[in-house]
């Protein structure tokens, strides 16, 4: 099950933003730059940046998320999206012992399936600790034969042997990671991935994160998700004709 959580964000993000974008447009200086920006400003600053789409003011925003439970298939989707730091558990370093996966829910619907996909995670655990096994075997002997000594040799043989191991683990298996972006990212990685035709588990990733940005910066995200919610459905022929669907589900979420 996905688990995601804001860790971090910068302080009083709408106030942040807001005050770039005054600085384009006033003569203040850095130091008068917050002077009269009430809440009210605030948010008027911010739909008017939307309106206009003066988008890089709102780049002085970022969100740090921690996430949990998601598949290494949904990590090589989201690191597509550049402009973004990500730290992400190494299976290089840390062994894969029992790992846990994540069941599609179209497999998990099947009885047939289900016990089929079951079976082929429980056959991958057993060669990944018998490649691990073996590999390990091999290194931690080559080591004492150089003379180290057995603990030091323990260690590294295994970390040797897991990162040839690892090629057997599948696209299934769980990671956890620490992903960083600014608020602009943000919103063109909520436009791709909350739409219907995102794979189910990253759109329910980007929903919780819309989720979780819209309690700290209601304004800066208010008009965020799929291209659909402030128009008509840009995928053409590939439109999975459901905007009103969509755009009835995103209201009552904001």
């Amino acid at each position: 099950m996905i688990k995601v959580s804001l860790i971090s964000h910068t302080p009083q993000p709408e106030h942040t933003v807001a005050a770039a974008a005054k600085l384009c447009y006033s003569p203040s200086s850095i130091d008068d730059l917050r002077d009269g920006l009430t809440d009210e400003k605030v948010a008027s600053f911010v739909d008017m940046l939307s309106e206009i789409g003066h988008e890089s003011p709102i780049e002085h925003a970022v969100f740090t998320f921690g996430i949990e439970g998601v598949s290494r298939s949904l990590l090589a989707q989201i690191t597509r999206h550049r402009i973004a730091s990500f730290s992400v558990q190494s299976q290089r370093y840390v062994r894969e012992s029992h790992f846990e996966y994540v069941v599609p829910p179209e497999i998990e619907a099947l009885p047939q399936a289900r016990e089929l996909y079951i079976k082929a995670m429980e056959e991958d655990q057993a060669y990944y600790e018998q490649l691990t096994d073996i590999l390990k075997e091999k290194h931690m002997s080559g080591l004492l034969e150089k003379g180290m000594d057995e603990k030091q040799a323990s260690r590294a043989a295994e970390k040797a042997a897991i990162e040839d191991a690892r090629f057997v683990l599948p696209n299934s298996c769980t990671t956890k990671m620490m992903v960083t972006m600014n608020a602009r990212s943000l919103q063109n990685f909520f436009a791709h991935r909350c739409c219907n035709r995102a794979q189910w588990e990253i759109r329910e990733l980007a929903e919780q994160m819309l989720k979780l940005c819209l309690e700290a910066a209601p304004h800066l995200f208010r008009r965020s998700g799929p291209p659909c919610l402030r128009g008509g459905c840009p995928e053409g022929k590939m439109t999975c004709g459901k905007s009103a669907e969509v755009r009835a589900h995103y209201k009552s979420i904001q």
